[in-house]
């Protein structure tokens, strides 16, 4: 099953993959990731999301926990969480190759109301599994309709609801199962990290965080720390200084216009959080962060 899903994928993401190695698919949330060296850290405030690994190795690292894993392996992320993400192992002859699929909250609902309970795994927003025959079968049926557009339009969904599924019945239900309940401090929680998602350079009141998801001050500070590991200024803060970052390597932009433009009003405060958050000033950061890449191509 893996070499079939491997040979699906690596045709579909040899010849569409972009310069940072993503290849998009017509199907909202699927991405094939293709890399052909070892990367450098990668920082982000991950969406829900299951990746499928078919070749190659990565490293991801969640507060105090570090996964490697590798081909046959599926990553789950069952909510908004801040990562530390590497790919390992990767050549040009043998390169780096993952299916990426955003969970859908709407589908998870619609399917835990069927399916009825289906009991929580609470404290494990991250975890690596073997990845389960069914999900790589529904995965392997949606990348053969990449290339039929009239298939994928009647078929596509149907398939991306039967992985659904599959992930929320298999072992990895327990962990996914609060995105589908409407009420769930999760699906509250996630509410809130939408609007910080869209105004992380705004100045933002907690008050109107906690209202937005339903809850009372005490409350929402302890749920949100709860289930993602932060507080909600250390949260936004966090997406600043990526979103800073991805600025500075992919655009250009100059170091004061990237603190500026993601909402610090100090360039001293954005250098001193920067470096605590990536372990260096942004200037040699940036430097040995293109040098990388350089080397890489």
């Amino acid at each position: 099953m893996n070499d079939e899903l491997l040979d699906h994928a690596s045709r579909y993401a040899d010849a569409r993959a972009d310069r940072n190695g993503i290849a998009a698919t017509p199907v909202d949330g699927f991405v094939i990731l293709r890399e052909t060296a070892p990367t450098m850290l990668q920082y982000a405030v991950s969406k829900p999301l299951v990746a499928l690994v078919l070749q190659g190795r990565k490293c991801v690292t969640m507060g105090r926990r570090t996964f490697d894993f590798g081909a046959g392996d599926s990553l789950l992320i069952t909510t908004d969480v801040p990562t530390v993400s590497q790919i390992t192992t990767a050549s040009r002859v043998l390169p780096y190759y993952s299916l990426v699929l955003e969970l859908d909250p709407v589908i998870i609902a619609g399917l835990v109301s069927q399916i009825g309970p289906v009991p929580f795994e609470a404290g494990r927003p991250v975890r690596v599994d073997p990845t389960e025959a069914e999900v790589a079968d529904a995965a392997l049926r949606l990348l053969r309709l990449l290339d039929r557009p009239a298939a994928l339009g009647v078929l596509g969904p149907q398939i991306s609801r039967e992985l659904h599924y599959w992930l929320l019945s298999g072992r990895h239900g327990g962990g996914i199962r609060a995105l589908g309940v409407t009420d769930s401090h999760a699906r509250r929680v996630a509410r809130a990290v939408e609007i910080l998602r869209r105004q992380y350079a705004q100045p933002i009141r907690i008050e109107a965080l906690a209202e937005a998801a339903g809850m009372s001050l005490s409350a929402f500070h302890l749920h949100f720390r709860s289930i993602t590991s932060l507080s909600p200024l250390q949260f936004q803060k966090q997406l600043r200084l990526i979103e800073a970052r991805r600025r500075m390597l992919a655009q250009g932009e100059a170091i004061s216009d990237a603190a500026y433009g993601v909402g610090y009003e100090s360039v001293p405060q954005f250098t001193r959080e920067y470096g605590r958050m990536f372990g260096q000033p942004p200037a040699r950061d940036i430097r040995q962060a293109r040098a990388l890449m350089d080397t890489a191509a």
